[in-house]
């Protein structure tokens, strides 16, 4: 093998969306309720391989609104992509499919989270930029230096 069958390799296969819902429990009379609605927002990440070389990495994004203790919309977006990684250490797998892909699948996430949210007759909201980085070294601290096999969920 050449030097250049050795060097890493990373690349986009496929960019999809996985999974999309949108609720909105209490309508129509939510529309009348003038109140600005309290806003909680998780984030879940999670990669598995799925062939030599290949990995499948989801981005989900859960928007939950709320007016005076009742549901005005709830939207779930399950971002996902297929990525070659290959010629990687075993030990970089990780952060690359959680910082690095997750980096390139949340724009998508966010726009169709804030397309859903229109579409359900609310006013637009554009989810703030996410440091995936930061957010796997703190999973990474919490649970003491060891592989961040679980999922990543901010609120």
């Amino acid at each position: 093998m050449s030097d250049q069958d050795q060097q890493p390799v990373f690349s986009i296969e496929k960019v999809y969306v996985k999974d999309l819902s949108i609720e909105v429990p209490n309508a129509p009379a939510v529309f009348l309720d003038r109140e600005q609605p309290q806003i909680n927002v998780e984030l879940n990440t999670a990669g598995t391989k799925i062939d030599e070389g290949f990995y499948n990495v989801v981005v989900t994004v859960t928007v939950t609104a709320t007016q005076q203790e009742r549901s005005a919309f709830l939207v779930e977006v399950a971002q996902a992509g297929v990525f070659q990684i290959r010629n990687f250490t075993e030990s970089d797998i990780e952060p690359v499919m959680m910082i690095g892909c997750a980096n390139i699948l949340f724009p998508y996430a966010r726009e169709a989270v804030s397309d859903a949210i229109t579409r359900a007759g609310f006013p637009s909201l554009q989810l703030a930029p996410v440091n995936f980085e930061a957010l796997y070294q703190a999973r990474l601290q919490e649970q003491g230096g060891q592989s961040a096999e679980s999922p990543i969920i901010i609120q």
